[in-house]
């Protein structure tokens, strides 16, 4: 089936013309039929006549000689978080079922100047809080290799769909790790690219200081090529950097040297987590790479530290959805006040209004320096710790997760054990530096497994080197 193909095998193909991109949209449609009421990958789906009108465009165009985007008119999904112009944007939320953006994120808008073809837009846990996509005020998304099991999150329906086949190419946010993670899950790639490196203009803010737009897709090649569409810079959004899309690493003539962090291999880590990493680290060096411990003192603090300042961010930029400008508005109060309370204590789901709740305790007057100051101080030694570390090493290697995928159901009364499951991906958000999640075969009960890379600022094409040296492998 052509859906099941990679982005760039079906590059080559409709380069060649042996197949039209009638054919690549009509298989994707038919899958989404067949699975989607299991899966529950999609909050929003576009019409099947309008996907293929575009696709017979992009057919009549190669046709008649003219240059193609960079996506050939592939299909792609947009977690439901990121602005599209005219399709409904709902952050999985109640409080924004019915918005519908005026504008395209800068993303979309490079996807759609690059001739991918939009999909719809994913589920995910309500405005991209949580780790499991079970958050969501509309429907749990299920984990394509076992529908007993979380996807992961909170990109978990970008990532299911792209599992099962129901589209070639998917985007998501990563706050604390929500596209790693539900890559990992679901056993495909996910690339969280340095802060700054793709534009979060369009991007509905959860942690303005953590969130980044990253892809998630079936090989590291993939990766590459939605990333190098992706990235550059954007002077609508004020945190955007300058830098080539694919600049290369530092020490790229040079055999590279990774780091096994000592603290992400302690209690806790599940064995067969643990075992595939460590037999990623062999296959790496039997590839020409060094292998050494390294040491990052300050990761039992990264989860605390996290949490403080992502939902004193969240607590900040939620603070616009009051009942009176746009998105739901209770239809039960008497006077201004009631009307903003019953708005948000009705629009939000539960885990929403924790975070905020948390996020306003820690900005208050007597605890801002309590927690939310010393979360910040917290932030800069796991940075430092790094940075230390990248003295000798070029990319640090350790799992995405302590666990492989759990069940649904399994974590949502009890809170601080679904915090628990960020505790190895929240330190690349917190210190901004890129990383990626290559799958490396699957558990004994048959579920995915993956392994983490994180490097340098800026290394994303050094990371994804090391990824496909790591699928190569794993693949064979």
């Amino acid at each position: 089936m052509l859906n099941q193909l990679s982005a760039l095998q079906l590059k080559d193909l409709l380069a060649r013309r042996e197949v039209s991109n009638r054919d690549v949209i009509t298989a994707v449609i038919g899958r989404i039929e067949e699975v989607e009421s299991s899966i529950g990958a999609f909050i929003t789906l576009r019409r099947a006549d309008e996907l293929l009108a575009e696709a017979d465009a992009v057919d009549n165009r190669r046709r008649s000689g003219d240059q193609i985007g960079a996506l050939s008119g592939l299909p792609i999904a947009v977690k439901d978080n990121i602005c599209t112009a005219g399709l409904r944007t709902t952050c999985a939320s109640k409080m924004l079922e019915t918005f519908v953006p005026p504008y395209d994120a800068t993303v979309v808008r490079k996807i759609r100047q690059a001739d991918g073809i939009i999909l719809g837009k994913t589920n995910l846990d309500e405005f991209a809080m949580g780790s499991s996509t079970e958050n969501s005020a509309f429907k749990v998304t299920r984990n394509p290799h076992n529908l007993a099991y979380v996807p992961g999150g909170t990109s978990g329906g970008s990532a299911a769909a792209v599992a099962a086949h129901e589209t070639v190419l998917a985007i998501g946010s990563d706050t604390g790790g929500s596209v790693r993670l539900p890559a990992s899950f679901c056993g495909i790639v996910g690339l969280k690219p340095t802060y700054g490196r793709v534009s979060r203009y369009g991007l509905i803010a959860y942690g303005s200081s953590l969130d980044q737009i990253g892809t998630l897709t079936k090989t590291v090649d993939d990766a590459s090529l939605l990333f190098s569409v992706l990235a550059g810079y954007d002077p609508l959004d004020s945190t955007s950097i300058a830098a080539k899309p694919n600049s290369e690493h530092p020490n790229e003539a040079t055999a590279p040297v990774i780091g096994l962090p000592r603290e992400y291999f302690t209690e806790g880590i599940d064995r067969e987590v643990r075992d595939a990493v460590l037999k990623t680290s062999q296959l790496l060096e039997e590839s020409g790479c060094s292998v050494i411990p390294v040491n990052l003192p300050h990761t039992p603090y990264a989860v605390p530290a996290y949490y403080v300042i992502a939902c004193a961010e969240a607590s900040s930029n939620l603070a616009r959805y009051s009942g009176l400008l746009y998105g739901y508005r209770s239809h039960d109060y008497t006077d201004l006040k009631t009307l903003m309370t019953h708005s948000r204590s009705e629009g939000f789901g539960p885990e929403v209004r924790r975070r905020i709740l948390l996020g306003t305790y820690v900005l208050s007057a007597g605890y801002y320096d309590a927690y939310y100051a010393k979360a910040s101080k917290v932030r800069t030694l796991i940075r430092k710790d790094f940075m230390t570390a990248f003295k000798t090493c070029d990319a640090i290697l350790s799992p995405v997760s302590p666990t492989p995928a759990f069940r649904i159901g399994e974590k949502t009364e009890d809170p601080l054990q679904m915090y628990l499951v960020d505790i190895l991906s929240v330190t690349a958000n917190l210190t901004g530096l890129p990383a990626i999640s290559v799958p490396t075969g699957v558990t004994t009960a048959g579920l995915p497994l993956s392994a983490q890379l994180t490097g340098r600022p800026l290394s994303e094409t050094f990371l994804l080197g090391l990824g496909r040296l790591i699928e190569k492998h794993w693949a064979s």
